[in-house]
């Protein structure tokens, strides 16, 4: 089946490209053995052109779905278009889990480790920081498979799909364990931010959500993994939620994961939304930009200091905090960061007028923005914020030499040159 004139999940991108839906690996490595131009196309929760291509898109959602767990080496492999929704599932059906979920379980494992996507947590890496292996359909057709003892592996996992067709995926896993939600209210800022590690690191992940604007932080979504947090009336001055809370006020949380302190298996928690429902109608765009812990009060403090430009077009913000990795293109290479999420009304043209605004404040913080996500950094910004952009670039070369996988997002933010067509 060939899709043309599709959108992403958001509805502000048009793909330029035509989507085929392969059913088979075989079928993949003839597709880009075949062809000029051509890339993968996930779950589509970009909101940038980052996946789309000159040439042809290749979908997986129809390619090899088994989930195969290994119990002796505590790992499991599995599709590259498989969702973590999917995957969950299944972990938890065998007494097994992830050491994290993304916000949503919607979305497709091979893009969002292509594109660094992550949880929350002092101390949980990103999703990709549990890639143990990657299967990857070449630019020639052949099928090559490489793990943690492969040279530059660090390069290849979040790779922003510019190395090949990542078919299959081979992830850590542990016992399956249990997790309770907390979400509290209207904590003050100046608590949080006097005691911002402490706040972060009171439980197994936490999230703070804000429109920036006042004195208080308008809800902390905080999930407990064993004794790591008793619960209780109040939060570093907010208050225990009396009702199941979306973070978008006057929202019904139908669609949210389990709160009220109810213990629940990590796959129906760790997520804020539930597999079974779509979060919303994609009636929305997002950006978010990933500052070194030690910068977080003084990256806030800026937004809130934009609060009066960024409230008008925001739908809310998040704030999560991911454990330092070493993956090259990660936001969170060689740093403990904390990643400042804006969900934005569908007001496109105004919020990239901003988004300028919001860079230059967050720059003296070594700011990295995430791939999928709406930015305005060039090539010449993000060589300053990702030191082995080089090495990528050279890593790009050897296994790509004539740029079937590149697009014009890759070659504005990472290779620096006209666009090939």
């Amino acid at each position: 089946m060939i899709q043309t004139n599709e959108r992403n999940w958001a509805g502000n991108y048009r793909y330029l490209a035509p989507i085929v839906h392969p059913t088979s690996v075989a079928q993949v490595q003839e597709l880009v053995a075949a062809a000029t131009r051509v890339r993968a196309l996930g779950s589509r929760h970009s909101f940038n052109a980052i996946v789309d291509s000159a040439g042809t898109l290749l979908a997986l959602d129809e390619v090899d779905d088994a989930i195969v767990i290994d119990p002796g080496a505590l790992c499991v492999e599995v599709s590259g278009g498989t969702t973590y929704g999917t995957l969950a599932v299944e972990l938890q059906r065998q007494g097994y889990a992830l050491h994290n979920l993304a916000s949503l379980p919607h979305i497709s494992v091979a893009g969002a480790i292509a594109t660094g996507t992550h949880g929350s947590g002092d101390r949980n890496g990103s999703l990709a920081t549990a890639v143990r292996a990657l299967e990857i359909v070449t630019a020639s057709g052949e099928l090559l498979r490489v793990d943690r003892s492969t040279p530059d592996f660090a390069g290849m996992v979040v790779a922003l799909g510019a190395l090949g067709i990542v078919t299959r995926v081979t992830l850590d896993i542990q016992p399956s364990f249990d997790v309770r939600q907390f979400v509290y209210e209207n904590l003050p800022w100046s608590g949080v931010l006097q005691n911002f590690d402490a706040v972060m690191g009171s439980a197994y992940s936490v999230s703070l959500f804000t429109d920036w604007q006042g004195e208080t932080v308008q809800q902390a979504w905080v999930k407990s993994r064993g004794t790591d947090f008793a619960g209780g009336p109040a939060f570093f001055g907010g208050t225990a939620a009396a009702v199941a809370r979306h973070p978008l006020p006057g929202i019904s949380a139908v669609n949210c994961t389990e709160q009220f302190g109810v213990p629940g298996p990590w796959s129906e928690r760790l997520a804020h939304f539930r597999m079974a429902f779509t979060p919303s109608d994609g009636d929305e765009l997002q950006s978010e930009y990933h500052v070194p812990r030690e910068h977080a009060a003084a990256a806030i403090d800026a937004m809130r200091a934009l609060s009066s430009r960024i409230a008008p077009l925001l739908l809310v913000s998040e704030i999560r905090s991911v454990a330092s990795d070493d993956l090259w293109l990660s936001p969170s290479y060689q740093r403990a960061g904390v990643a400042l999420h804006f969900t934005w009304k569908p007001e496109q043209a105004a919020v990239e007028a901003l988004l300028p605004a919001l860079e230059e404040a967050l720059a003296p913080f070594a700011v990295r923005p995430h791939w999928g996500k709406l930015f305005q950094a060039d090539v010449a910004t993000l060589a300053t914020a990702y030191p082995w952009l080089g090495h990528f670039r050279a890593l790009a070369d050897r296994l790509d030499p004539a740029g079937k996988f590149r697009n014009a997002f890759l070659e504005h933010t990472v290779f620096g040159v006209t666009a090939r067509v």
